[in-house]
């Protein structure tokens, strides 16, 4: 009989989710994994320590957050409750309001008249989500616009405050040629609600093909003629060309580009784009908040539970250059240059350059325009939302990306800069923003976590978890999970409301994690690790080896450092990049060798040619004389490529040329700044220096890893993963000593290594390793995806009693713990262990007869199949019950194959009657999608490590009979695809569910004498 389950009513939220972060447990670092105590405090830098139990139950402010999809304001504030206690409950921090609904094509049932973005009943919303995250430890983030990017209504395509373009029209004349008549009109036509346009300029240039390429029109710089003066009154004009060549008469326009935001309309009237920069455009932004959002209400309820305004990447879209009026000015003034007899090397028509003059001048041409650009959007967009922000007590969080502008230093401006996993292409777009964060003495880099294209209702954790291990070695520590779409909307199917399902008629590239989803029953295990990532690498403050100085500071481009991308991060380096803004900011100081000393504490500054700009040798003269003091103060300098002969990356200014020449030059004569001409000879060149990484490893690995600092300890956050999650070959198991450098005093001087496990929340001290000074060496074992946390502090800083005890040196048994105060080794077979202790002593133990790995033969498996209901939001529950002779995924199993739900996997197995204390025993899962949880004769298991399903059941096992019991979530689209065969018929059926090998394997331990 089919049981429905009521789901809940209302609507949407935003894009795209996977619900968790990095996996897990070391199960290789050779370590204590017994009985572990709770943390107790190792603070941050100068502050004092966090609650005894800040590492095994992670604050609400360092927990994860959802983007919480609405369909504008079309929501029930009893269900927006609702929602927030379903968030609360299953551990996360908070949600980022955001009105998002590409899944609706038909936008009339939405209601936007009565219901849209900043209306009433949206703002009722907006009060009952702040109201109930109040009373449960939440923070609510508002977006600062429906959508993206940000607009907000009551702003007409023509207004001063709107989003505007640059648009050109030409008209080609050979020698000699008279041109007469209308001046040229745009070649694009402009967007609907457009109906102004200004002429800025006309211009001739003559066409140079020498430094034509395949896009582009050559055109001799010295040739540009401003036509301007001679238009007539009724837009005319008449000119005749020179003789010598062929010539280009250009006009060039300014107009509004009417952009909305993605989706729209989200409100009545619609909301336009505005101008990013310009203050106008940031004023009305600010103005309809004050004017029709901020009531006494809403402010208050925002000091109780709010936490950032919310930006998305800057997507301004337009067919022409994005422009604002002021532009010319700033460009003079930042140039000392006038802007239009330059315009020809800058326009664009679908992002493409349509002129160009010779390939240098053009090249320092857009970088000073586009240095220009950058200066206006931070200042007039990013500093001043952020100053408004703090003004209402809030912060401002965005993702600065998506324009050619500084991200560096956009990240360094904001509260909080953001990433994305879907728009990121590797880790080192993350170390981008790291960097600005760092240098400005920031805490958190947020990342956009868990989209994946076509994946709706498919997307796994553990596809999650490999997917942000990376990312928190690249700096990220906070995730916001793509996403919790609101319940429902007219015209939805089941399981509900999805933001970006259906997409374009397809599945969709986005995830809604809620209670419609069977593995929300186990999402409290995924939050809560992360949770104690975020934690741990929210603590002190970041280090990192070198700082990678970037001439062009984007940022989601792909484009690293070559050899610390390529060869350096493999052998344990870290690096993050900088921009030239960045070297302006108060910790831009040099102590001890060390670039901001209190903050990352950069061993060594490296710079190389502008990828951006085909590797050429640029530095402007400011930088290269922060460069040289930075270098007399004593900071290790490695220059890649023909710095002896360095180019000004923008126009030069007269005799600039020659005072940056005499710059380097002086640079270069200093005893601790190297020039080198092959990226091989990078890491020579530092070692030159006397620099050497805090990790080190004798051979190439996979291992990443993250390095914080606090007042107590050292953390090491380490993942087994890759630059790039999409780069074949896929990453392989890892196993092999690490070197970690302690940058902490202890009382004295010794050390210990504990081990962190995010999944369970224990702190052991670590038994085996080994002291050289400062460096511990450990052994790391993960798999692919899979992580760990090792932290170097004091003896007893997490209240462990072991720290004056000796430690393993070296063992021949697979394991060693300290399990309680006694010091143990484990080993899967009998036979007597030879362990050499710190204490100069070795000593053989016997370990008695263990039995054989046990492969279970027969499973009973009771599945909860998961199916459409009477309403979106209900689902009706068949129960059936299989005995399995062979672990096979649901898909092939003819009963199951197109079913969703929980597997309650059950078997028994009989242990033998000498089954004592002294045997334990691993479960080791084998396959298993999504999530699981364990139990053992009717006890919890601990939490499974999603990454490594391998569980100690030790603890829970008795001589007879054992019941054991897996219970997997299995996702909702197989039945999905049946269900709704027009929109997920195509997707290929999953294997999810219990694969194994199952096997439970026995281990003997004895206590080292």
């Amino acid at each position: 009989m089919r049981e429905p389950v009521e789901q809940g009513d209302g609507m949407s939220r935003r894009a795209v989710l996977a619900a968790g972060a990095t996996a897990g447990i070391a199960a290789g670092i050779v370590a204590a994994l017994g009985s572990g105590t709770a943390a107790a405090a190792p603070s941050a830098t100068g502050a004092p320590g966090p609650a005894a139990d800040w590492f095994a139950a992670p604050a609400r402010s360092v927990r994860p957050k959802f983007r919480w999809w609405w369909p504008d304001g079309l929501v029930n504030t009893d269900e927006i409750a609702r929602e927030v206690d379903q968030i609360a409950d299953a551990g996360f921090g908070g949600a980022e309001i955001a009105a998002v609904h590409h899944s609706v094509k038909d936008k009339s049932l939405l209601d936007t008249a009565h219901h849209g973005w900043g209306s009433r009943p949206w703002r009722d919303g907006v009060e009952a989500a702040l109201r109930r995250a109040a009373r449960r430890g939440l923070t609510i983030d508002l977006t600062l616009g429906p959508s993206w990017p940000v607009a907000v209504p009551g702003v007409t395509p023509d207004d001063e405050a709107a989003a505007k373009e640059l648009v050109y029209g030409r008209a080609s004349l050979s020698g000699g040629a008279t041109f007469r008549g209308p001046v040229p009109p745009p070649v694009q036509a402009p967007a609907a609600g457009v109906t102004r346009q200004r002429l800025l300029a006309v211009q001739a240039a003559r066409v140079e093909p020498a430094y034509s390429t395949r896009k582009e029109t050559g055109l001799d710089p010295s040739s540009v003629r401003d036509l301007t003066a001679t238009v007539d009154k009724d837009g005319t004009v008449t000119w005749t060309a020179p003789d010598t060549g062929d010539w280009v008469l250009i006009s060039y326009w300014t107009r509004g580009s009417g952009q909305q935001p993605e989706s729209g309309p989200h409100s009545a009237p619609a909301a336009y784009v505005v101008d990013h920069l310009d203050p106008a455009g940031t004023a009305a932004v600010t103005r309809f908040w004050e004017q029709q959002v901020l009531t006494p209400t809403v402010r208050s309820l925002l000091k109780a539970a709010g936490g950032a305004f919310f930006e998305d990447s800057v997507e301004l879209e337009t067919d022409g250059l994005t422009w604002t009026p002021s532009l010319p000015d700033a460009f003079a003034k930042h140039t000392g240059r006038p802007l239009l007899p330059y315009l020809p090397a800058l326009v664009l028509s679908d992002s493409n350059q349509v002129f160009a003059f010779d390939a240098q001048l053009t090249r320092q041409i857009r970088h000073d325009f586009w240095e220009t650009f950058s200066e206006l959007f931070n200042r007039h967009h990013l500093r001043a939302l952020r100053d408004w922000a703090h003004s209402l007590g809030m912060t401002l969080r965005a993702q600065p990306y998506g324009l050619q502008t500084d991200a560096i230093e956009s990240a360094a401006i904001l509260d909080i800069p953001e990433g994305e996993s879907l728009g990121f292409k590797n880790l080192d777009d993350y170390r981008c923003l790291a960097g600005g964060r760092d240098m400005a003495g920031h805490t958190v880099l947020s990342c956009e976590a868990g989209a994946y294209n076509g994946s709706a209702y498919g997307t796994t954790s553990d596809r999650f978890l490999r997917t942000m291990g990376g990312a928190y070695a690249a700096g990220v520590n906070q995730s916001v999970v793509h996403g919790f779409s609101y319940a429902t909307v007219p015209g939805a199917s089941w399981p509900g409301f999805a933001a970006f399902s259906p997409y374009n008629g397809a599945s969709g590239y986005g995830e809604s994690w809620g209670p419609r989803q069977p593995s929300w029953q186990h999402v409290e295990d995924i939050a809560a690790y992360l949770g104690r990532v975020h934690g741990v690498l929210q603590s002190g403050t970041a280090r990192a080896d070198v700082a990678v100085f970037r001439q062009t500071g984007y940022a989601a481009t792909g484009i690293g450092a070559s050899w610390f991308t390529a060869t350096g991060v493999p052998l344990g380096w870290t690096h993050q990049f900088l921009s030239g803004p960045l070297l302006d900011l108060p910790n831009a100081t040099v102590s001890g060798g060390r670039l901001a000393p209190n903050g990352p504490a950069y061993k060594a500054l490296f710079v190389e040619g502008d990828f951006f700009y085909s590797s050429t040798p640029t530095l402007a003269t400011a930088d290269a004389r922060r460069l040289l003091t930075l270098a007399e103060a004593g900071l290790p300098i490695v220059l890649l490529g023909a710095f002896d002969q360095p180019l000004t990356p923008g126009v030069p200014d007269d005799g600039e040329s020659d005072r940056l020449r005499e710059l380097v030059a002086r640079l270069l004569g200093l005893p601790n700044v190297t020039r080198i001409t092959d990226k091989a000879a990078v890491g020579d060149a530092l070692a030159g220096l006397g620099v050497i990484p805090d990790v080190r490893h004798a051979t190439a690995s996979t291992l990443l890893n993250a390095h914080r600092v606090t007042r107590d300890a050292d953390f090491y956050y380490f993942c087994n993963g890759k630059h790039a999650e999409t780069v074949k070959p896929a990453v392989a198991a890892i196993d092999h000593e690490v070197t970690l450098r302690h940058t902490r005093r202890t009382r004295g001087g010794t050390t210990i290594p504990y081990l962190l496990d995010p999944w369970t929340g224990e702190v052991t001290r670590i038994a085996r390793y080994t002291e050289d000074g400062g460096d511990v060496t450990v052994r790391v074992a993960l798999q692919p995806g899979q992580a760990t946390i090792v932290a170097l502090g004091r003896p007893g800083l997490f209240g462990d009693r072991n720290g004056a005890r000796p430690h393993v040196l070296d063992t021949d048994a697979s394991e060693v713990l300290f399990d309680g105060h006694k010091l143990t080794v484990r080993a899967t077979e009998a036979g007597t262990r030879t362990t050499r202790l710190s204490s100069g002593r070795t000593v053989t133990t016997a370990i008695p007869s263990v039995p054989a790995p046990i492969t279970p033969s027969r499973w009973q498996l009771d599945a909860d199949d998961w199916y459409p209901g009477s309403a979106p939001t209900r689902t009706d529950h068949v129960h059936r019950t299989l005995t399995l002779d062979t672990l096979l995924p649901w898909s092939g199993i003819p009963e199951l194959a197109d079913s969703a739900g929980i597997g309650r996997y059950r078997t028994t197995i009989d242990l033998p009657p000498g089954w004592t204390s002294a045997l334990g025993a691993h479960l080791e899962l084998g396959q298993v999608s999504d999530t699981a949880r364990v139990t053992v004769n009717g006890a919890g298991a601990p939490v499974v490590d999603r990454l490594h399903p391998v569980v100690d059941v030790g603890p829970l096992l008795r001589r007879g009979r054992n019941v054991i019991e897996v219970e997997v979530a299995i996702p909702l689209v197989n039945r999905l695809r049946v269900a709704q065969p027009a929109v997920f018929g195509a997707v290929a059926r999953q294997a999810f569910g219990l694969v194994g090998p199952v096997r439970l394997v026995p281990y003997g331990q004895a206590t080292v004498g």
